[in-house]
């Protein structure tokens, strides 16, 4: 396997979780798993401890990367390596943007000055302003609906 296929593939992954990562948030978050997700949408005053059930996600995600990886290496399926490191990748954004920048569960930076990082904040302030499983919208973390990047309007 070439050097340029493997990184295409790795890079086609971390572009495709990114669906997988939505299709997950709405259909099995929101859906059949929300008992998981459901504390994710309470206030942090209601929270007890760092973690949340929905940190569980983390392995839903981790096992069929460590899956890829362990294949890849141990057969004649090596693009499958690639595959796992792409899932790797896209996991370390999610829980940069997501549980660092969001979230701020850890203070390693502050909000960010630009279009996008606001949006990002738009979307997913806009996803928690529900806190039942049903009548959310923005369900994704990366791809951000274009109403998101308009400024608010200024009230006189």
């Amino acid at each position: 396997m070439s050097i340029l296929s493997a990184i295409l593939i790795t890079l086609a992954t971390v572009v495709g979780m990114e669906f997988v990562a939505w299709f997950a948030h709405k259909y099995v978050m929101h859906g059949v798993l929300w008992s998981w997700h459901e504390d994710h949408h309470k206030p942090h005053f209601e929270k007890e401890g760092f973690f949340e059930k929905n940190d569980l996600f983390f392995l839903v995600f981790a096992i069929p990367s460590a899956t890829c990886y362990i294949v890849g290496l141990n057969s004649s399926m090596l693009y499958l390596l690639f595959v796992g490191i792409g899932i790797s990748i896209y996991g370390l954004i999610y829980f940069l943007i997501h549980d660092v920048y969001i979230h701020q569960r850890f203070k390693w930076f502050r909000q960010l000055e630009n279009k996008y990082s606001r949006a990002i904040l738009r979307a997913h302030g806009s996803h928690h302003a529900v806190t039942t499983k049903e009548d959310c919208e923005s369900f994704g973390l990366l791809v951000v609906e274009g109403k998101y990047f308009k400024n608010r309007s200024k009230r006189s």
